[in-house]
């Protein structure tokens, strides 16, 4: 695997928030939409809707839409890969 230095600096830009980074741990096994991701960070929503323009602007999450709702979800596999490692 090679490094793309201007492209994965971002992407651990947008991981380098402990709120983000805990978020990305948490969208890698569920899909979530914002409400619920308020619940479980005790956070104020326009915070975890910040958090998560910054993570969707980065690639780390894709959304899909539920109606009304907007879900979150990890698809990406560097992040995946870097959130592993940081695991161990």
């Amino acid at each position: 695997m090679t490094i793309d230095y201007i492209n994965d600096s971002e992407l651990l830009k947008a991981l380098a928030h402990p709120v983000r980074l805990r978020m990305v741990e948490g969208l890698l096994n569920h899909e979530c939409n914002v409400s619920k991701i308020v619940k479980v960070l005790n956070l104020p929503q326009s915070t975890i809707s910040q958090h998560l323009g910054i993570l969707k602007n980065r690639g780390v999450v894709t959304i899909r839409k539920e109606g009304v709702k907007t879900c979150y979800r990890v698809t990406n596999a560097r992040v995946a890969q870097l959130v592993k490692i940081l695991g161990k």
